[in-house]
């Protein structure tokens, strides 16, 4: 065969030369091929599938804790602020310590380093539980910064923070009472914080609606200023007096509003722990005591405004009144027949109780009734107490009761019911929140008549400018009161050396504006020789807070003869 230079076609190269050239791989092969890569690759995609599917249970309930953490940590509160704008309560970032124990490498190391900044948690306890298969622990809530960084630096492993709102109350125990506290989940537990809650911050944070956000602060009706004062002159007084505790309020008499309230010992809330002290109750709102003769001013109202008793009346106090098996008779008595005032002034066992007589025991209790002196108090604050009541109300018991024995209420109760006879005999409830005159004459409740309170004032005044009130004066602001000692019950029994004094007064006198009440419990005499009646221990110390806050509060002062009495008309 010649060999040529024409160019040879595809079907020629297959038979040049008689050389054999293969066919490449058939559709059906190769296609199998395709299928077969296919299948590998999906079965690695299953296997790194399946993996992580067993690496996401294994971590489930970790994630689970840890989801639920985060919530927990996140829910915001408002802030606190007082009727001017003071902060009472803020949310501060901390952080808290959690433990992944499925990541710890070494449990005994990782103990050991984190006891060495904790002490508190280096127990078996603690190893127990880093040593468990749980995905998410909390170690402790709420470190300090250099806590926080001391662990941070040891490195480690399955040892993490969260961040979370925490409650700071920049005024500290101040006003502790009265804002309350928050427990470690940021929820109120008592005070202001736990009434924000129950109000409507709790079913915010249920909807979950309070996760990490601002919200609008909540103004109080109490006075910073005011309130540091009435602490502070309390706490001057325990010292003085050797007292074991003490109450002040301050009440707007014309609104409702607590301006003040400090009960001691207090507590920090800063500090929740403080808290659970027995000894650091709220005696003003929450506990129940005898007010003694402070109630004697309930007693000559109730007479009064019956309508059975008048200012033209007198009655005898010359020898001790005898009432089922019980004598009755005056600490400093006059031996003789005592007018109205004088009654007051003198602070006559025997008078007040004849006084209570002749208007019936039926009419002291509804007048007390009336006044809200025998039911609960109602009011923002969480914690108030029920007022003890006498099992029977006889005439013994309603005797007693006319000065201030037999029944318990809490130092507010007596507060509002005072302002009640300061300000025209219009009873009302307390708040802790701002309210407007307007807002407080709808809820007002006439309870007495107007002349009967212009004559308590009188007899208020009367009793600062020449009975046992006479320590509570504070030139210019016309200040009346009543003075009251209770002796204090131990064993089921009166103990003479053991009582609560008492001072409840108003200011200023011609147009009270503001109710202040000064209880010691147990306060000793200031020196050798005189005695520890309540005219030469609380009656001084509402002087002393009165000359303070009257200025704060706005109360311009008066001199000259209008500052002198009261006139009344009767």
């Amino acid at each position: 065969m010649a060999v040529t230079d024409q160019p040879v076609s595809f079907l020629q190269r297959r038979t040049v030369g008689e050389r054999h050239v293969p066919r490449g791989p058939s559709t059906r092969a190769v296609r199998a091929r395709v299928h077969m890569a296919m299948a590998v690759f999906a079965l690695v995609y299953m296997a790194i599938g399946g993996r992580l599917i067993m690496l996401g249970m294994s971590e489930e309930s970790k994630s689970a804790s840890y989801i639920s953490a985060q919530d927990s940590v996140a829910a915001s509160r408002p802030d606190l602020l007082d009727r001017n704008g003071q902060i009472l309560a803020t949310d501060i970032k901390t952080a808290s310590l959690f433990a992944e124990p499925r990541k710890i490498l070494d449990v005994d190391e990782a103990l050991e380093g984190i006891a060495s900044v904790l002490p508190e948690l280096g127990t078996d306890a603690v190893r127990r539980r880093l040593a468990s298969n749980a995905g998410f622990i909390w170690l402790k809530r709420e470190l300090t910064p250099r806590q926080r960084q001391q662990i941070h630096d040891l490195g480690i492993p399955g040892i993490g923070f969260l961040e979370e709102n925490s409650r700071f109350y920049p005024g500290g125990p101040t006003a502790g009472h009265i804002v309350g506290s928050v427990n470690v989940d940021n929820q109120g537990i008592s005070g202001m914080e736990l009434a924000v809650d129950r109000a409507w911050l709790g079913d915010l944070r249920e909807l979950g609606f309070a996760s990490d956000r601002s919200m609008e602060p909540v103004q109080l009706s109490v006075d910073l200023r005011v309130q540091h004062v009435v602490r502070d002159e309390l706490v001057k007084a325990l010292e003085r007096y050797r007292a074991i505790a003490g109450v002040g309020i301050i009440l707007d008499a014309e609104t409702g509003e607590v301006v003040a309230m400090s009960s001691l010992p207090d507590f920090d809330p800063n500090d929740r722990a403080q808290a659970l002290e027995k000894d650091r109750m709220n005696r003003a709102s929450g506990g129940v005591f005898e007010m003694g003769s402070v109630f004697k001013g309930f007693t000559v109202a109730m007479a009064l405004d019956s309508g059975k008793v008048t200012m033209s009346d007198s009655f005898d106090a010359t020898r001790p009144l005898r009432v089922g098996g019980r004598t009755i008779s005056d600490f400093h008595g006059k031996g003789r027949i005592l007018s109205i005032p004088e009654i007051f002034n003198y602070s006559s066992n025997i008078g007040t109780a004849k006084m209570m007589l002749a208007a019936g025991v039926d009419t002291q209790k509804e007048f007390l009734e009336r006044l809200g002196l025998t039911s609960r108090l109602k009011t923002d604050l969480p914690e108030v107490a029920t007022p003890l009541l006498p099992p029977k109300w006889n005439e013994l018991a309603a005797i007693t009761i006319s000065f201030g024995h037999g029944i318990s209420v809490t130092p507010l109760q007596t507060a509002v019911a005072t302002a009640a006879l300061m300000n025209g005999g219009r009873l009302i409830p307390p708040t802790f929140m701002p309210r407007s005159r307007e807002e407080a004459d709808k809820l007002a409740k006439q309870v007495v008549s107007p002349q009967t309170s212009e004559i308590m004032r009188y007899l208020f005044r009367l009793n600062v400018l020449s009975g046992s009130g006479r320590r509570a004066e504070v030139p210019g602001y016309m200040v009346g009161g009543k003075t009251g000692t209770a002796e204090k019950i131990e064993n089921g029994r009166y103990v003479s050396n053991k009582r609560r004094n008492s001072f409840l007064s108003a200011f200023p006198m011609d147009k009270p504006r503001y109710v202040v009440l000064v209880v010691l419990d147990e306060p000793k005499p200031e020196r050798e020789g005189i005695g520890a009646t309540a005219g030469l221990n609380t009656a001084p110390v509402t002087s002393a807070i009165i000359r303070r806050v009257a200025p704060m509060l706005g109360v311009l002062p008066k001199f000259g003869d209008k500052t002198e009495t009261v006139s009344i008309s009767y």
